[in-house]
């Protein structure tokens, strides 16, 4: 197993919702701490990590993956022991019924109960139920043993364990674990031509938080984003609308999403880089979705930012599924086509 497949199974693996992240920091740390020369965890949690560079080049330049996953969080209790919960970050509330999950550091398995189909009535077996109708059985006799075991707040995630299946990895939470992994392959390299500051930012899922302080901190000539993004390429329902990304494509260079714009002399030199050296990649559709990249490119007087992500198949929910040659592609296009960054390249046309 490559070190880049290594490094996502665990990270996957590793619970981090929103706003508790220590999970994925501490495994991640271990990976990179040899490699670079500084490495500390703000205020808000990012863990930020710089690599010197080889002294040719003053630029400042910034790469960032969020370390945070969707999930859910518990905010009160049924009369009988249940947790009852709400979503962080985006979850389609279809999904939740009877999945299995893991509730706070202890990892306690439970199930996200629902009414027997056979006392459901037809109004129930027509519409999803919203999460609030949903409550998470964790065994508890009692509302206050329920209490003890999983106070208000505690972060549940969903129960998934890496795999491999054929071509492809499956597991929870590529979105973002894949662009961490990627950064940890950028930060154990060789130097760059200038000092790259790593940023594993936090809180992405809600908010584009995290990466908004660090680049307010870092103040980069320009940031790169890494992250795992839509793969609507199965099932095709609709086979008229082109798909967001594909599997076994490359990786997804972002033109335009929800969040920001890609600065023109930016994105063609990735693509460029990407034809001239024979590396697969795709555009994204554009206006799909956001990035730390909208947080970041507003940073202080404005940052030159691209995303660069890894196609994830059933992104946002129990599990996703990534294709290796995909991730390894996004490393080598995201290495080579930093170490050619110009102040020219940056410059506005």
């Amino acid at each position: 197993m490559s070190a880049l497949i290594d490094h996502l199974g665990i990270l996957s693996n590793a619970p981090g919702i929103s706003g508790n992240e220590i999970a994925v920091r501490r495994a991640i740390r271990p990976m990179i701490e040899q490699h670079v020369g500084g490495l500390h965890v703000d205020v808000m949690g990012n863990l930020i990590a710089h690599k010197a560079g080889d002294g040719t080049s003053p630029l400042r330049v910034l790469v960032t993956a969020h370390m945070d996953e969707v999930g859910l969080m518990v905010v009160g209790y049924t009369g009988d022991g249940e947790l009852r919960v709400a979503t962080v970050g985006g979850i389609p509330d279809r999904l939740l019924p009877g999945l299995t999950v893991l509730v706070g550091e202890e990892s306690l398995p439970g199930v996200i109960g629902l009414t027997a189909i056979h006392r459901a009535g037809k109004g129930d077996l027509e519409k999803a139920p919203g999460v609030d109708q949903l409550a998470v059985d964790i065994g508890a006799n009692s509302k206050d043993e329920a209490k003890r075991l999983a106070p208000v707040g505690t972060p549940v995630v969903f129960s998934t364990r890496f795999e491999t299946m054929g071509t492809c990895c499956a597991g929870k939470a590529f979105d973002d674990r894949a662009g961490c992994v990627a950064l940890i392959a950028l930060l154990s390299g060789q130097p760059f031509p200038f000092e790259i500051t790593g940023a594993f930012t936090v809180q992405e899922e809600v908010g584009l938080r995290g990466a908004r302080v660090a680049a307010y901190s870092v103040d980069p000539d320009v940031a790169i984003v890494l992250e795992g993004t839509l793969a609507d390429d199965l099932p095709k329902v609709e086979p008229d609308v082109s798909p967001t990304t594909t599997l076994g494509l490359g990786p997804a260079v972002t033109v335009k999403d929800s969040s920001y714009t890609t600065p023109p002399r930016l994105l063609r030199h990735f693509v460029e880089v990407a034809e001239a050296e024979g590396i697969p990649y795709q555009l994204k559709q554009p206006g799909v979705g956001g990035t730390d990249a909208g947080s970041i490119h507003q940073a202080r007087a404005g940052i030159p930012t691209i995303t660069v992500a890894v196609p994830c198949r059933y992104i946002h929910s129990p599990i996703s599924l990534v294709r290796d040659s995909d991730l390894a592609a996004l490393v080598r296009l995201v290495d080579i086509a930093a170490r050619r960054i110009t102040a020219d390249v940056i410059r506005p046309l």
